[in-house]
């Protein structure tokens, strides 16, 4: 991990030289930001690592001769560097950045279609390549494909799961839910991520997660069993109609920064079911969610949160701890013990690495 005072590092590998260019020039109009290289495939990325040593490293998914998830692999077995993908927005694009992520890229931002997103370029990637910057990138080690045989730490009840993550999320929701039973109580999630990426984000969770995992639909019913993912670009929210929970989708204003956002997620989620609703934040960049999640805790639902050894971004967590949102922290995989116990008729949570009163 770089030191705070000096300037971020960054080495550019895109096979187009407009977009080594443009990434370039966005990257360099930042204070705290120098490029030191570009480069236009991954061997000659891979001598530059090593005369270079970058703090970051902006890896176009789609590379020439060797391509960007198979260049990952090898930076993360021989020399583990953040890396921030630079993804199509295709299916096919989707399918690889979410590859990459689990593979141990810290983020993605989604390549300029047009002039004008390539004038939002430079709002998305500089804080993401700021926060990889500062990440504990390890070699990663592959996790079991099945979990292992548990008995349930709860018995059937009414509650309800919702949990709230960004930067580091996709690894740290699969690592969640592999651990819970295939009936669990329904789990609603906001991952901070954009269309087309939520589809095949909730597609790749239900072909690996005990339970079924799908992106939500407006009016959808609830159900245990279920892990419900907020659509890119809309809020997801949790209604009662009668006796029965619901999906509720919409595309109103950014909160937080966010659509979707955690913590409209979180403040529905306190209105309509607490207090039979736990919250739990994971890992992530900024503060989304944390209000959120205050409202549950003050409505009366347990709140858990990632503890920082274990978050590849301690800012969403971070934030909710320090204003009393959440009641305790526990690293990633003490979370889905914590989560049974706290949906079990009477509880008490197992032992925590902090808490508040």
């Amino acid at each position: 991990m770089m030191q705070m005072s000096e300037k971020i590092r960054v080495l550019v590998v895109d096979d187009s030289a407009l977009m080594r260019k443009l990434l370039t020039n966005v990257l360099s109009a930042d204070a705290e930001i120098e490029v030191v290289g570009a480069a236009p495939d991954p061997y000659e990325a891979r001598e530059q690592i090593k005369a270079l040593n970058p703090d970051v490293v902006t890896l176009d998914v789609e590379m020439p001769h060797m391509n960007g998830l198979e260049f990952l692999r090898k930076i993360m077995e021989l020399r583990p560097t953040p890396v921030v993908m630079i993804s199509t927005l295709t299916q096919a694009g989707a399918e690889t950045t979410l590859e990459a992520l689990e593979i141990g890229a810290v983020d993605f931002v989604a390549k300029p279609a047009d002039a004008g997103a390539m004038l939002q370029l430079g709002a998305e990637l500089i804080p993401k390549v700021k926060a990889a910057a500062h990440t504990r990138v390890q070699r990663r080690v592959a996790p079991p494909h099945k979990p292992p045989v548990r008995k349930p730490l709860y018995a059937p009840s009414d509650k309800i799961i919702a949990i709230g993550a960004s930067t580091g999320g996709v690894e740290a929701l699969k690592a969640v839910l592999m651990l819970l039973p295939p009936d669990v109580p329904p789990i609603v999630i906001t991952q901070h991520m954009p269309e087309r990426f939520t589809g095949a984000f909730a597609r790749r969770l239900d072909s690996e997660c005990p339970m079924h995992v799908c992106e939500a639909a407006h009016n959808q019913p609830i159900e245990r069993g279920c892990v419900y993912i907020a659509p890119g670009g809309h809020h997801l929210e949790v209604d009662r109609r009668g006796g029965s929970l619901h999906c509720s989708l919409n595309d109103g204003a950014l909160v937080s920064g966010h659509r979707p956002s955690v913590d409209v997620l979180f403040s529905s989620v306190a209105k309509t079911i607490a207090p039979r609703a736990v919250g739990v934040i994971l890992t992530g960049m900024g503060k989304d969610g944390a209000s959120g999640l205050l409202a549950m805790r003050k409505a009366g639902c347990a709140t858990l949160g990632q503890d920082e050894s274990t978050s590849l971004v301690y800012g969403m967590p971070r934030v909710a701890f320090e204003i009393g949102a959440v009641e305790r922290q526990y690293p990633l995989l003490a979370l889905p013990d914590a989560i049974l116990s706290v949906c079990a008729p009477v509880h008490a949570l197992p032992t925590a690495v902090a808490s508040h009163p």
